[in-house]
C-alpha cells in the first residue's frame, strides 16, 4: 500500500513581505523648529567658546606677542637705540618688573588702547616714559590677554616697582592706592601710575596704584603724544566692529566649503584640511570680538 499524499491546497500562499514603514515627510514648521534648534546650538557654542577664550586662551597670544617684543627691546637696548620718546603704536617701550607681584621682564607697549594692551602693558602716550620727569602712566588689563595686572590692588605701601628703559632702570616705590571713585591725591612731581579695571567681570571703574620714584629722574624731550578716545580708561575699539563682520563672513563661507567638501569628498580628508583654517578664522572672530571690550579688562 502506498503512502498518501496531500496536495497543496490551491489557492493558498506563503506569508505576505512586509513593507517598510514610510517615514511622513517633515512638516515646514518642524522643519523650522530643528534649523532654529541648530541655529542656537551654534550660537551657544560660539558663545561658550568665548567664555573660554577671553580668559584663558588670548593669554597664548599676548605670551607670543611679549617674546617677539622682548627679543626687539633686548636688541634695541643692545645697539642703544630703544625709544626714550614717543613712538608709534604697540612699539615695544620698557621693561616692566614687580616683584611682590611675580611680574618678571615684561615689555610695556607704546599706546593703551584694546589693541595696544592685547600685547601686553601699555603707556598712555600724553604723559612722559617711566623713569623721566613728571608722571608716567601705564595701562594693563584685569582678565585677558596674559592678564598683567590682575594682582595690583594687592601691592602695599613701600613694595618696589622697576621700570627699565632706553635711559637706564628707575625704582619706584608704592606709597598710594585709588580707583574710579577715589583718585590719587599724591602731588609729587615724579610718580608712576599702574591702572587697570576694578572688576573680573565688565570693569565699570578703574584701580590705581601709585608709586614715587626713588632717585633722580630722566630727562625728557618734551614732547607728548596726544590722547585719543581710544586711549582712555575702559574705552573700547568700535573700530574693530568691521574687522569681526569681515572675519565673520569669512568663518560663515568655510563651514559651508567644508559642509560640501564633506558630502562631496572624503569625509576625514575634508575635516583634516578644514579644521585648521576654520580654527584661524574662528581665533580672528575672537580676537576681534574681545577688541569690543573694555580696554582694562
Amino acid at each position: 500500500m502506498s503512502a498518501p499524499t496531500l496536495d497543496r491546497p490551491v489557492g493558498t500562499t506563503g506569508p505576505a513581505p512586509v513593507k517598510p514603514a514610510v517615514r511622513p515627510p517633515a512638516s515646514a514648521a518642524r522643519r523650522r523648529v530643528v534649523q532654529a534648534g541648530w541655529a542656537a546650538s551654534s550660537l551657544a557654542g560660539l558663545a561658550l567658546g568665548f567664555a573660554v577664550f577671553v580668559p584663558a586662551l588670548s593669554g597664548l597670544q599676548e605670551e607670543h606677542a611679549q617674546a617677539a617684543a622682548y627679543r626687539t627691546l633686548r636688541d634695541q637696548f643692545a645697539k642703544q637705540v630703544a625709544p626714550t620718546g614717543p613712538t608709534t603704536d604697540g612699539a615695544p617701550l620698557a621693561v616692566l618688573d614687580i616683584p611682590a607681584l611675580g611680574l618678571r621682564q615684561t615689555v610695556v607697549v607704546e599706546g593703551t588702547t584694546g589693541r595696544d594692551l592685547m600685547r601686553g602693558p601699555g603707556h598712555r602716550r600724553d604723559t612722559v616714559l617711566p623713569g623721566q620727569r613728571g608722571v608716567s602712566v601705564l595701562f594693563g588689563r584685569r582678565v585677558s590677554f596674559g592678564a598683567p595686572f590682575a594682582r595690583i590692588g594687592e601691592l602695599r605701601d613701600g613694595d618696589r616697582i622697576e621700570v627699565t628703559t632706553g635711559q637706564g632702570k628707575a625704582s619706584y616705590a608704592v606709597n598710594e592706592h585709588g580707583d574710579g571713585g577715589s583718585p590719587l591725591t599724591d602731588q609729587a612731581e615724579n610718580r608712576l601710575v599702574l591702572v587697570t579695571g576694578d572688576s573680573d567681570w565688565i570693569s565699570s571703574s578703574t584701580v590705581m596704584v601709585g608709586a614715587r620714584l626713588l632717585g633722580d629722574p630722566q630727562p625728557n624731550s618734551g614732547t607728548r603724544g596726544t590722547l585719543r578716545p581710544t586711549d582712555k580708561a575702559l574705552a573700547a575699539d568700535r573700530a574693530a566692529l568691521p574687522a569681526l563682520q569681515l572675519w565673520g563672513l569669512g568663518l560663515l563661507a568655510g563651514v559651508t566649503l567644508t559642509t560640501l567638501a564633506v558630502r562631496l569628498w572624503h569625509r576625514w580628508a575634508a575635516y583634516l584640511c578644514a579644521v585648521p583654517v576654520l580654527g584661524a578664522l574662528l581665533w580672528s572672530c575672537y580676537e576681534n570680538a574681545a577688541a569690543l571690550l573694555p580696554n582694562l579688562y
